[in-house]
């Protein structure tokens, strides 16, 4: 379904369980160096934050969600990081605070973030969660409470409708936009 700007809605709806992490969670944990010799998504996924989680990838399921605390994805650059979460499944990354860095690198790739001091006290692990891109909202199904995270702004709603920077470069360029 499209909104009168032309997003596609149905694609800013996620629903998913919570796999759940704390604070200053690096990119070389989301993807240990070890594998940076591979930029492809589905080599990278089946690595996605095994030296913490070691069953992550054959548990996450397409349309789970990470919840973490602050500063999510710091220390090094890499695009890996955030390239294995999508890959794995990820819907959305939802944290108290992210790494400016891996805050655009997330958005560069069209994984969508969000955002929300709250989150992490208020989700546990296995939570079945429902987030609205659009409006911020992330609904705990499994506590039956609502939480809000400031959402973004519709340039960047349409960067990760798109799949990210490139493929909505595209589309403006051929005159989609």
């Amino acid at each position: 379904m499209k909104d009168n700007n032309g997003l596609d809605t149905k694609n800013l709806n996620f629903k998913g369980k919570a796999f759940k992490y704390g604070d200053n969670v690096d990119t070389d944990v989301i993807i240990p160096a070890r594998y940076l010799n591979t930029m492809d998504p589905d080599e990278l996924a089946c690595h996605c934050m095994e030296d913490m989680d070691r069953d992550f990838a054959s548990k996450v399921e397409k349309g789970d969600m990470i919840v973490a605390g602050e500063n999510f994805g710091c220390g090094s650059s890499r695009e890996h990081a955030p390239l294995a979460i999508k890959a794995s499944g990820i819907s959305c990354v939802i944290a108290s605070s992210f790494a400016r860095i891996f805050y655009r690198n997330a958005i560069n790739i069209g994984l969508p973030i969000l955002e929300c001091p709250d989150a992490c006290s208020n989700i546990k692990a296995g939570d079945e969660l429902a987030v609205n891109l659009e409006n911020g909202k992330i609904e705990n199904i499994t506590t039956e409470k609502s939480l809000t995270a400031e959402p973004f702004p519709e340039f960047m709603r349409k960067i990760i409708n798109a799949g990210g920077l490139i493929n909505r470069t595209k589309q403006e360029l051929e005159g989609k936009a």
